[in-house]
């Protein structure tokens, strides 16, 4: 009984962060779900592109001036999320770089306030650089210490400790089986019970695929999130899966093969980066990228921060961005009058703006193929342009009409191309 009231006192003494004040420039605000549930919003109900990184380690095994260099790096390439896990890789107990373990005797119910303020610190940084943190406070790793019995007391306290934080969206990452339920409910009550609902909660199965796969009409999962591992072929039906499920819930590729990883049975280079990226984004979904060496933590892991895959996502976001509502995206393999490719590991896929402004074509591989010129509803005369994958340049095509079957063929030395079909009102600018 006194070890028990013992963590109790602990824990309602720990002091929580105060409140967030107004930053200079755009600030980050607590993400929610849009309106018709495709897509993440801000605070303000203004669409946010959900282009993630994985930095698992980052509060663990970085020293703060470290985790400064990988959050700055991070932000100038255009992403947006950082999936961290909150006690790092392994069980939850090894210290951080100061020597500060997470928990006082490897107790959920007393944790450390030293390793906090190095989290909060960091989450800081984030906060600063416009970055909101995807936070894993569960890992099936962590089961022997975060239990059925103190499972919502350890979430409650971490939500009231960051409730007035917004750059925080909590993830779980149990096993996809029936025996991780009960634990994952109780956690995500104890979230909302700390932050009465202020920061959108989802979980990653590791190593099952789906979320969706047992959970998805769970009312505390605000969204869908997987990983694919090496299995490139899993991206386009799992997400089209997902995307298609009722109640309508955004669906996040969270985790697919990492650039440069040798455990995969196939080189993870910039092209196949690209394309679980846009095999992601134009079957419905949101996607994160990671970086081998950065997961590992390796003596190159600076190095991995300027990785051509991490340039080339930032060039993916602007594309999206320079289409007009952007957000509006609905997949669409009709748009393919032929040369469509849904099956397999190289993908040839397309993508609309719902009310029919623009098209966009990913094509994985050099390609021969015809389009549906009539999903182009917003005009008379579509523009037509290439875009590279790899470096962002735009090559145009001639204005062509919406009423007719158009074929095209993908420039000659491009590993992959994107074409794109819009309106003179299509693009944002």
């Amino acid at each position: 009984m006194k070890t028990i009231t013992k963590r109790i006192i602990l824990l309602s003494s720990l002091l929580l962060i105060s409140p967030i004040i107004t930053l200079a420039g755009e600030p980050v605000y607590p993400v929610k779900i849009s309106e018709n549930r495709r897509y993440f919003v801000d605070q303000k109900g203004n669409p946010v592109f959900w282009l993630g990184t994985t930095q698992w380690q980052i509060f663990r095994e970085y020293t703060l001036e470290e985790a400064r260099t990988i959050i700055e790096k991070t932000g100038s390439k255009g992403f947006a999320f950082v999936q961290a896990m909150l006690m790092g890789v392994g069980d939850g107990t090894q210290p951080n770089v100061y020597g500060q373990k997470p928990w006082i005797n490897n107790d959920p119910l007393t944790p450390n306030e030293g390793y906090f303020k190095n989290v909060d610190s960091v989450i800081r940084i984030a906060r600063d650089n416009n970055l909101v943190f995807s936070v894993t406070l569960y890992h099936q790793r962590y089961r022997k210490y975060i239990t059925l019995k103190n499972a919502r007391a350890w979430a409650k306290w971490l939500a009231l400790r960051y409730k007035n934080v917004p750059n925080i969206v909590w993830s779980m990452t149990p096993e996809a089986k029936q025996e991780f339920v009960p634990v994952l409910r109780e956690l995500a009550a104890g979230l909302h019970e700390g932050d009465e609902g202020c920061h959108l909660i989802t979980f990653k199965p590791d190593p099952a695929p789906y979320s969706s796969s047992f959970i998805h009409d769970e009312s505390w999962l605000d969204f869908n999130s997987m990983q694919t591992w090496n299995g490139v072929k899993l991206i386009y039906p799992m997400v089209t899966k997902d995307y298609n499920l009722k109640p309508v819930k955004p669906v996040l590729m969270a985790e697919g093969a990492y650039e440069a990883g040798s455990e995969y049975g196939f080189d993870v280079t910039p092209l196949w980066i690209r394309r679980q990226a846009y095999y992601s984004y134009l079957a419905g979904a949101h996607h994160t990228y990671g970086h081998n060496d950065s997961w590992r933590v390796l003596p190159t892991w600076k190095k991995a921060l300027d990785a051509p895959g991490a340039f080339q996502m930032g060039v993916l976001k602007k594309i999206f961005l320079a289409r007009k509502e952007w957000w509006n995206l609905v997949p669409d393999q009709s748009i393919f009058a032929s040369g469509g490719q849904t099956s397999g590991r190289v993908l040839n896929l397309a993508a609309r703006h719902k009310d029919g402004k623009w098209i966009m074509v990913y094509l994985g591989s050099k390609s021969s193929f015809s389009i549906n010129m009539n999903k182009i509803t917003a005009g008379n005369k579509v523009n037509a342009f290439w875009i590279d994958p790899k470096t962002g340049d735009s090559v145009s095509i001639d204005s062509l009409a919406n009423t007719a079957v158009e074929s095209f063929s993908t420039p000659d030395d491009w590993e992959d191309a994107i074409l794109i079909l819009e309106t003179s009102d299509g693009n944002r600018n």
